[in-house]
C-alpha cells in the first residue's frame, strides 16, 4: 500500500540536490518500498530552467522522472539522512515520448517511478510522465549512487 501523506515542494528541495527553480517536483502524492508517484507545475513556468527556444520539449521530462528518483531514494533513507545522497543518472533506455512538449500541458503533470531492481549502489527505475490520464513519456533509468566506488577499466597506459 502506498503511503499517502503528501510531501511538499518544500520539503522535496531540503532533500534532494536539486535547489531553486531546479527542483521541479510540486509535491509526493504517494509512495511505499517500491514506487514513488510525485507532481509538477514547473513545466507551465516561463522561467523552467529547463526551457529552450521558447519551449520545453518532452524528453526534459527525464529530469522530473530522476528528480523523483532521488525523492524516493530520500523517503526510503529516512529521517538519518543528514545530507541527500548524491546519485548520478547513467542511462536511460526505451524512452517513449508520446508528445513533443510539456509546456503547453494544461494539466498538473504526474510522475511515477517504480525500482526494478536495486543493490547498494546501482537502481533500475522505471518511470512515466502523464496528465489528466493521457501518457506523455515512458521509460527506464539506471542510477549509480556512489560513481567513485566504479572500476572502470580499459584506457591508454
Amino acid at each position: 500500500m502506498l503511503n499517502s501523506t503528501a510531501l511538499d515542494h518544500t520539503w522535496i528541495a531540503a532533500h534532494i540536490p536539486h535547489h531553486g527553480t531546479m527542483c521541479l517536483l510540486n509535491s509526493v502524492q504517494a509512495w511505499d518500498q517500491v514506487r514513488i508517484q510525485c507532481d509538477a507545475v514547473s513545466h507551465r513556468d516561463p522561467a523552467n530552467p529547463l526551457r529552450a527556444h521558447g519551449r520545453l520539449g518532452t524528453v526534459c521530462g527525464i529530469e522530473y522522472a530522476a528528480q523523483a528518483m532521488a525523492v524516493h531514494g530520500a523517503l526510503q533513507a529516512g529521517p538519518a539522512l543528514s545530507c541527500p545522497r548524491v546519485g548520478y543518472l547513467v542511462s536511460v533506455r526505451s524512452a517513449t515520448l508520446h508528445t513533443a512538449r510539456l509546456d503547453d500541458i494544461a494539466a498538473d503533470l504526474v510522475i511515477e517511478a517504480s525500482c526494478v531492481t536495486a543493490s547498494a549502489n546501482n537502481i533500475l527505475y522505471e518511470f512515466n510522465i502523464s496528465a489528466a490520464g493521457q501518457l506523455l513519456l515512458a521509460g527506464r533509468a539506471a542510477v549509480v549512487l556512489d560513481a567513485a566506488a566504479l572500476h572502470i577499466t580499459g584506457g591508454s597506459s
